[in-house]
Protein backbone atom coordinates (compact mmCIF):
# COMPACT_ATOMS: atom_id res chain seq x y z
CA UNK A 1 0.00 0.00 0.00
CA UNK A 2 1.81 3.44 -0.67
CA UNK A 3 1.61 6.52 1.33
CA UNK A 4 -1.11 7.48 -0.57
CA UNK A 5 -3.81 4.90 0.34
CA UNK A 6 -5.83 4.77 3.49
CA UNK A 7 -6.99 1.55 5.24
CA UNK A 8 -9.14 0.67 2.36
CA UNK A 9 -6.58 0.70 -0.46
CA UNK A 10 -8.31 4.04 -1.82
CA UNK A 11 -6.43 6.71 -2.56
CA UNK A 12 -6.45 10.00 -0.46
CA UNK A 13 -5.84 12.53 -3.31
CA UNK A 14 -5.97 12.96 -6.88
CA UNK A 15 -3.01 13.43 -9.08
CA UNK A 16 -3.92 17.21 -9.23
CA UNK A 17 -6.27 19.54 -8.14
CA UNK A 18 -6.99 23.60 -7.95
CA UNK A 19 -5.70 25.83 -4.84
CA UNK A 20 -8.84 27.45 -3.78
CA UNK A 21 -9.91 30.85 -5.55
CA UNK A 22 -11.41 31.36 -9.30
CA UNK A 23 -12.40 34.06 -11.28
CA UNK A 24 -15.77 35.98 -11.38
CA UNK A 25 -18.34 35.71 -9.29
CA UNK A 26 -21.12 32.66 -10.69
CA UNK A 27 -20.89 29.93 -8.29
CA UNK A 28 -22.73 27.15 -11.00
CA UNK A 29 -20.15 28.09 -13.69
CA UNK A 30 -16.65 27.68 -11.35
CA UNK A 31 -18.03 24.68 -9.82
CA UNK A 32 -18.28 23.03 -13.26
CA UNK A 33 -15.45 24.03 -14.11
CA UNK A 34 -13.83 22.70 -11.40
CA UNK A 35 -15.47 19.76 -11.48
CA UNK A 36 -14.61 18.92 -15.53
CA UNK A 37 -10.94 19.46 -14.64
CA UNK A 38 -10.13 17.25 -12.32
CA UNK A 39 -12.61 14.52 -12.13
CA UNK A 40 -11.00 12.70 -8.98
CA UNK A 41 -9.98 15.51 -7.35
CA UNK A 42 -12.64 18.95 -7.24
CA UNK A 43 -12.39 21.08 -4.93
CA UNK A 44 -14.93 23.99 -3.68
CA UNK A 45 -14.12 27.25 -5.44
CA UNK A 46 -13.68 30.33 -3.82
CA UNK A 47 -15.03 33.17 -5.70
CA UNK A 48 -13.36 36.62 -4.26
CA UNK A 49 -14.46 38.72 -6.84
CA UNK A 50 -17.84 39.22 -5.34
CA UNK A 51 -16.73 41.25 -2.28
CA UNK A 52 -16.34 41.17 1.24
CA UNK A 53 -17.51 37.80 2.69
CA UNK A 54 -16.09 35.87 -0.10
CA UNK A 55 -12.84 36.95 0.12
CA UNK A 56 -10.48 34.67 1.63
CA UNK A 57 -10.58 35.83 5.37
CA UNK A 58 -14.18 36.67 5.39
CA UNK A 59 -15.23 33.49 3.99
CA UNK A 60 -13.57 32.16 6.96
CA UNK A 61 -15.11 34.44 9.45
CA UNK A 62 -18.51 33.20 8.22
CA UNK A 63 -17.79 29.70 9.48
CA UNK A 64 -16.90 30.86 13.34
CA UNK A 65 -18.94 29.69 16.49
CA UNK A 66 -19.64 32.47 18.63
CA UNK A 67 -17.08 34.90 17.09
CA UNK A 68 -18.54 37.76 14.59
CA UNK A 69 -16.70 40.16 12.63
CA UNK A 70 -17.30 43.26 10.15
CA UNK A 71 -16.34 45.24 7.49
CA UNK A 72 -14.09 48.46 8.59
CA UNK A 73 -11.64 50.10 5.85
CA UNK A 74 -8.59 48.42 7.35
CA UNK A 75 -10.02 45.01 7.32
CA UNK A 76 -12.64 42.71 9.00
CA UNK A 77 -13.04 43.47 12.80
CA UNK A 78 -14.63 41.62 15.98
CA UNK A 79 -18.36 42.64 16.24
CA UNK A 80 -20.52 41.45 19.44
CA UNK A 81 -23.08 40.22 16.75
CA UNK A 82 -23.55 38.64 13.14
CA UNK A 83 -23.79 41.85 10.98
CA UNK A 84 -24.78 41.98 7.37
CA UNK A 85 -21.17 41.06 6.81
CA UNK A 86 -21.09 38.11 8.35
CA UNK A 87 -24.47 37.12 6.62
CA UNK A 88 -23.51 37.76 3.41
CA UNK A 89 -20.29 35.20 3.74
CA UNK A 90 -22.73 32.61 4.70
CA UNK A 91 -24.93 33.07 2.25
CA UNK A 92 -21.75 32.93 -0.88
CA UNK A 93 -20.58 30.26 0.85
CA UNK A 94 -24.45 28.78 0.74
CA UNK A 95 -24.31 29.64 -2.67
CA UNK A 96 -21.14 27.46 -3.24
CA UNK A 97 -21.67 24.55 -1.87
CA UNK A 98 -25.49 24.57 -3.54
CA UNK A 99 -23.88 24.41 -6.76
CA UNK A 100 -20.99 21.63 -6.18
CA UNK A 101 -23.36 19.38 -4.42
CA UNK A 102 -25.00 19.74 -8.13
CA UNK A 103 -22.00 19.16 -10.10
CA UNK A 104 -20.87 15.92 -7.91
CA UNK A 105 -24.00 14.14 -7.81
CA UNK A 106 -22.82 10.46 -7.37
CA UNK A 107 -19.25 11.37 -6.99
CA UNK A 108 -17.02 8.98 -5.08
CA UNK A 109 -13.50 9.89 -4.28
CA UNK A 110 -11.53 12.56 -2.92
CA UNK A 111 -12.69 16.32 -2.47
CA UNK A 112 -10.86 19.61 -0.95
CA UNK A 113 -12.06 22.40 0.93
CA UNK A 114 -10.15 25.18 1.86
CA UNK A 115 -10.42 27.29 4.76
CA UNK A 116 -8.02 30.36 6.64
CA UNK A 117 -6.04 28.30 9.24
CA UNK A 118 -5.38 30.12 12.62
CA UNK A 119 -2.43 32.17 12.49
CA UNK A 120 -3.29 33.27 8.99
CA UNK A 121 -6.89 34.88 10.87
CA UNK A 122 -5.25 36.01 13.65
CA UNK A 123 -3.02 38.09 11.89
CA UNK A 124 -5.71 39.59 9.75
CA UNK A 125 -8.35 39.45 12.29
CA UNK A 126 -8.77 43.11 14.42
CA UNK A 127 -9.74 43.51 17.77
CA UNK A 128 -12.27 46.19 18.81
CA UNK A 129 -9.12 48.79 19.18
CA UNK A 130 -7.62 48.04 15.64
CA UNK A 131 -5.06 45.74 16.65
CA UNK A 132 -5.00 42.02 15.51
CA UNK A 133 -5.89 38.92 17.21
CA UNK A 134 -2.23 37.85 16.97
CA UNK A 135 -1.23 40.84 19.69
CA UNK A 136 -3.36 38.83 22.23
CA UNK A 137 -3.17 35.34 23.36
CA UNK A 138 -6.29 34.92 24.72
CA UNK A 139 -7.78 36.20 21.77
CA UNK A 140 -5.59 33.80 19.78
CA UNK A 141 -6.45 30.83 22.23
CA UNK A 142 -10.78 32.00 21.68
CA UNK A 143 -10.14 32.19 17.92
CA UNK A 144 -8.76 28.66 17.63
CA UNK A 145 -11.57 26.99 19.23
CA UNK A 146 -13.88 28.89 17.29
CA UNK A 147 -12.53 28.04 14.28
CA UNK A 148 -12.45 24.29 15.28
CA UNK A 149 -16.07 24.04 15.83
CA UNK A 150 -16.95 25.91 12.77
CA UNK A 151 -14.92 23.74 10.44
CA UNK A 152 -16.00 20.54 12.45
CA UNK A 153 -19.57 21.47 11.33
CA UNK A 154 -18.69 22.98 7.65
CA UNK A 155 -17.25 19.88 6.99
CA UNK A 156 -20.21 17.69 8.46
CA UNK A 157 -22.28 19.80 6.17
CA UNK A 158 -19.91 18.85 3.14
CA UNK A 159 -19.95 15.03 4.17
CA UNK A 160 -23.97 15.56 4.02
CA UNK A 161 -24.41 16.88 0.47
CA UNK A 162 -21.50 14.92 -1.15
CA UNK A 163 -21.72 11.31 0.77
CA UNK A 164 -19.64 9.65 -1.53
CA UNK A 165 -16.50 11.81 -0.96
CA UNK A 166 -13.50 11.68 0.85
CA UNK A 167 -12.85 15.25 2.69
CA UNK A 168 -9.35 16.97 2.15
CA UNK A 169 -9.23 19.95 4.46
CA UNK A 170 -6.86 22.79 3.40
CA UNK A 171 -5.80 25.30 5.83
CA UNK A 172 -4.75 28.80 4.17
CA UNK A 173 -1.75 29.88 5.97
CA UNK A 174 0.04 32.42 4.25
CA UNK A 175 1.21 34.31 6.90
CA UNK A 176 2.73 31.42 9.02
CA UNK A 177 5.92 32.07 8.68
CA UNK A 178 5.58 36.03 9.26
CA UNK A 179 3.94 34.66 12.35
CA UNK A 180 6.73 32.61 13.16
CA UNK A 181 9.22 35.30 12.68
CA UNK A 182 8.01 38.49 14.05
CA UNK A 183 7.05 39.90 11.09
CA UNK A 184 3.57 40.61 11.02
CA UNK A 185 3.28 44.57 11.24
CA UNK A 186 0.60 46.82 13.67
CA UNK A 187 -2.23 48.45 12.96
CA UNK A 188 0.26 51.58 12.59
CA UNK A 189 2.76 50.04 10.36
CA UNK A 190 6.12 50.88 12.23
CA UNK A 191 6.66 47.66 14.36
CA UNK A 192 5.53 44.45 14.37
CA UNK A 193 3.82 41.76 16.75
CA UNK A 194 6.32 39.44 18.78
CA UNK A 195 7.20 36.31 17.13
CA UNK A 196 4.66 33.61 18.21
CA UNK A 197 6.59 30.44 20.36
CA UNK A 198 6.65 27.65 17.65
CA UNK A 199 5.16 25.17 19.97
CA UNK A 200 2.06 27.40 20.60
CA UNK A 201 1.95 27.60 17.17
CA UNK A 202 2.26 23.91 16.71
CA UNK A 203 -0.55 23.29 19.19
CA UNK A 204 -2.94 25.64 17.86
CA UNK A 205 -2.64 23.87 14.51
CA UNK A 206 -2.90 20.22 15.87
CA UNK A 207 -5.90 21.64 17.88
CA UNK A 208 -7.90 22.49 14.42
CA UNK A 209 -6.41 19.56 12.52
CA UNK A 210 -7.90 17.29 14.70
CA UNK A 211 -11.65 18.11 13.83
CA UNK A 212 -11.34 16.38 10.89
CA UNK A 213 -11.19 12.51 10.85
CA UNK A 214 -9.89 12.45 6.60
CA UNK A 215 -6.45 14.27 5.71
CA UNK A 216 -5.56 17.98 6.63
CA UNK A 217 -3.33 20.08 3.95
CA UNK A 218 -1.60 23.74 4.81
CA UNK A 219 -1.24 25.68 1.75
CA UNK A 220 0.88 28.42 1.61
CA UNK A 221 2.26 30.23 -0.91
CA UNK A 222 5.10 32.77 1.08
CA UNK A 223 8.79 31.49 1.13
CA UNK A 224 10.31 29.79 3.70
CA UNK A 225 6.87 27.19 4.19
CA UNK A 226 8.22 25.35 7.92
CA UNK A 227 8.11 21.57 6.92
CA UNK A 228 9.12 19.60 9.78
CA UNK A 229 7.04 22.36 11.95
CA UNK A 230 3.60 21.33 9.83
CA UNK A 231 4.48 17.59 9.55
CA UNK A 232 4.77 17.63 13.47
CA UNK A 233 1.77 19.19 13.50
CA UNK A 234 -0.10 16.26 11.64
CA UNK A 235 -0.61 17.18 8.30
CA UNK A 236 -1.12 15.08 5.52
CA UNK A 237 0.25 16.85 2.74
CA UNK A 238 1.73 20.83 2.11
CA UNK A 239 0.93 23.00 -0.39
CA UNK A 240 3.63 25.31 -2.00
CA UNK A 241 4.84 27.44 -4.48
CA UNK A 242 7.48 25.30 -6.14
CA UNK A 243 9.27 28.40 -7.94
CA UNK A 244 10.11 29.62 -4.02
CA UNK A 245 11.64 26.65 -3.10
CA UNK A 246 15.39 27.13 -2.27
CA UNK A 247 18.68 24.60 -1.59
CA UNK A 248 18.00 25.09 1.98
CA UNK A 249 14.25 23.72 1.78
CA UNK A 250 15.65 20.29 0.26
CA UNK A 251 16.21 18.55 3.93
CA UNK A 252 13.40 19.12 5.25
CA UNK A 253 11.31 18.41 2.09
CA UNK A 254 13.33 15.15 2.03
CA UNK A 255 11.95 14.27 5.57
CA UNK A 256 8.80 15.23 5.38
CA UNK A 257 8.71 12.77 2.14
CA UNK A 258 10.25 10.14 3.81
CA UNK A 259 7.79 10.28 6.68
CA UNK A 260 4.63 10.17 4.22
CA UNK A 261 3.80 13.94 3.81
CA UNK A 262 2.29 14.61 0.22
CA UNK A 263 4.00 17.61 -1.81
CA UNK A 264 1.15 19.61 -2.93
CA UNK A 265 3.67 21.38 -5.85
CA UNK A 266 2.68 24.77 -7.23
CA UNK A 267 4.39 24.46 -10.81
CA UNK A 268 1.59 26.37 -12.71
CA UNK A 269 1.40 30.05 -13.10
CA UNK A 270 -1.70 31.21 -11.20
CA UNK A 271 -2.35 34.65 -13.58
CA UNK A 272 -2.05 35.21 -17.36
CA UNK A 273 0.91 34.09 -19.11
CA UNK A 274 1.97 31.52 -21.68
CA UNK A 275 1.82 27.80 -20.11
CA UNK A 276 4.61 25.41 -21.10
CA UNK A 277 4.55 21.91 -22.21
CA UNK A 278 2.79 20.00 -19.48
CA UNK A 279 5.92 17.87 -18.90
CA UNK A 280 8.15 21.43 -18.63
CA UNK A 281 5.79 22.52 -16.10
CA UNK A 282 7.02 19.62 -13.70
CA UNK A 283 10.56 19.48 -14.57
CA UNK A 284 11.74 20.90 -11.42
CA UNK A 285 10.01 18.35 -9.64
CA UNK A 286 11.73 15.67 -11.31
CA UNK A 287 15.01 17.13 -10.52
CA UNK A 288 14.30 17.79 -7.07
CA UNK A 289 13.65 13.97 -7.12
CA UNK A 290 16.93 12.95 -8.29
CA UNK A 291 19.01 15.30 -5.62
CA UNK A 292 16.62 14.01 -2.81
CA UNK A 293 17.79 10.47 -3.73
CA UNK A 294 14.21 9.35 -4.41
CA UNK A 295 13.02 6.66 -6.49
CA UNK A 296 11.63 8.39 -9.34
CA UNK A 297 8.68 5.28 -9.37
CA UNK A 298 7.46 7.06 -6.16
CA UNK A 299 7.00 10.36 -7.66
CA UNK A 300 3.45 10.46 -8.67
CA UNK A 301 2.55 9.00 -5.82
CA UNK A 302 3.62 11.73 -3.51
CA UNK A 303 2.95 14.60 -5.67
CA UNK A 304 -0.18 16.65 -6.33
CA UNK A 305 0.17 19.26 -9.41
CA UNK A 306 -1.38 22.75 -8.75
CA UNK A 307 -1.09 25.74 -9.59
CA UNK A 308 1.39 28.36 -7.53
CA UNK A 309 -1.61 29.71 -5.41
CA UNK A 310 -5.24 30.89 -5.76
CA UNK A 311 -6.37 31.95 -9.44
CA UNK A 312 -8.51 34.66 -8.65
CA UNK A 313 -6.42 37.51 -10.32
CA UNK A 314 -6.71 35.50 -13.78
CA UNK A 315 -8.79 35.55 -16.24
CA UNK A 316 -11.77 33.05 -16.39
CA UNK A 317 -9.97 31.16 -19.75
CA UNK A 318 -6.87 31.37 -18.68
CA UNK A 319 -8.34 29.33 -15.15
CA UNK A 320 -9.66 26.98 -17.09
CA UNK A 321 -6.58 26.18 -19.03
CA UNK A 322 -3.91 26.18 -16.32
CA UNK A 323 -6.60 23.83 -14.34
CA UNK A 324 -6.30 21.27 -17.62
CA UNK A 325 -2.57 22.12 -17.80
CA UNK A 326 -2.41 21.00 -14.23
CA UNK A 327 -4.11 17.66 -15.12
CA UNK A 328 -1.91 17.30 -18.05
CA UNK A 329 1.33 17.98 -16.36
CA UNK A 330 0.55 14.82 -13.14
CA UNK A 331 -0.46 12.64 -16.00
CA UNK A 332 3.47 13.42 -17.57
CA UNK A 333 4.56 13.09 -14.11
CA UNK A 334 2.95 9.17 -13.53
CA UNK A 335 4.32 8.15 -17.51
CA UNK A 336 7.43 10.05 -17.22
CA UNK A 337 9.06 10.23 -13.74
CA UNK A 338 12.63 10.41 -14.81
Amino acid sequence: MSDDADKGGTRLFGPATGVGSMPGGDAREAAKTVTGSFEDFPFLAELPARGPGADMIGRTIGMLVDLYAHVEPSGWRISDRPGRDTKRARSWLGEDLDALEEFTQGYEGPLKVQAVGPWTLAAALELRGGEAALGDAGACRDLVGSLAEGLRAHLAELAKRVPGARIVLQLDEPSLTAVLRGHVRTASGYRTYRAVDRQVVESALRDVIGVHDGPVVVHSCAPDVPFALLRRAGVAGVSFDFGLLTERDEEPIGEAVEAGTKLFAGVVASTDGPLSDPGGSVMGVRTLWRRLGRNPGTLAESVVVTPTCGLAGASPAYARAALAHCARAARSLADNPE
